[in-house]
């Protein structure tokens, strides 16, 4: 069935790094007691089929929508099974699409985008930016991740904006989880109502969790006069 596993012939998409310390930081500027901290690089890799369970009559479900709303498959760009989890990997621009197919569709109804979170893999690693879904079907009592990596224009530094479209006309939860990834990994969700901070000050500059954001110096302030300490000045285990 070639035309069904052609999404699968593609090349992976690139993720993960290997760590070192809690933050990527050693020596004195290590405050959190992870400072000897190793883990290899780990990027599961593409899925063949059978993928097993019911991964693979969703997989056919899914791809019957795609087609039968003109939506091209290669929306699809890796299916991942790991650790009792299926994972989509998209085309950032079909997102929307594919969304409204596994809300819509008879055979997949997820009614429910129960998060919308993001990870950065670092500046070393092609598409850096992932941003996650993971939707519910209340229907079928199944769930299922979306992921869309991204990649950074320009250098890569804090000031740069990758964008994907937002999801929120077609799952209203994700309207405050999209906004807390715009102000902590600077994503840009484009058709979002209203796209602001939502942790941080509205003048805050940089997004803080990005992996070149600076560690130290800068207490992290929130809306209401809390403060936190900047890591160097918080308690030091030694």
């Amino acid at each position: 069935m070639a035309q069904e596993q052609d999404f699968q012939a593609r090349g992976g998409v690139a993720a993960g790094s290997a760590r070192q310390g809690m933050f990527g930081v050693t020596g004195t500027g290590d405050t959190s007691g992870f400072g000897g901290l190793r883990l290899p690089a780990y990027a599961p890799a593409a899925a063949q089929r059978p993928f097993g369970g019911w991964f693979d009559e969703l997989t056919d479900d899914l791809l019957a929508a795609l087609d039968a709303r003109g939506t091209a498959r290669t929306a699809l760009q890796q299916v991942v099974v790991d650790r009792g989890e299926i994972t989509y990997y998209l085309q950032p621009e079909t997102v929307l699409d594919v969304c409204r197919a596994l809300r819509d569709d008879e055979a997949l109804r997820f009614e429910l985008c129960s998060s919308v979170s993001a990870v950065d893999h670092g500046p070393d690693v092609p598409q850096r930016l992932h941003v996650v879904y993971h939707l519910t079907s209340m229907t079928y009592r199944r769930r299922v991740r979306l992921e869309v990596a991204l990649d950074v224009p320009g250098d890569g530094g804090m000031d740069q904006t990758p964008h994907v479209p937002s999801v929120v006309a077609v799952y209203p939860t994700a309207d405050w989880q999209e906004r807390e990834t715009w102000d902590m990994f600077g994503i840009v969700f484009d058709g979002h109502p209203a796209l602001t901070r939502i942790l941080m000050p509205d003048d805050w500059a940089g997004h803080p969790q990005r992996k070149d954001y600076p560690l130290g110096g800068i207490p992290v302030e929130y809306k209401g006069g809390a403060e936190i300490p900047p890591p160097d000045q918080r308690r030091a285990y030694s």
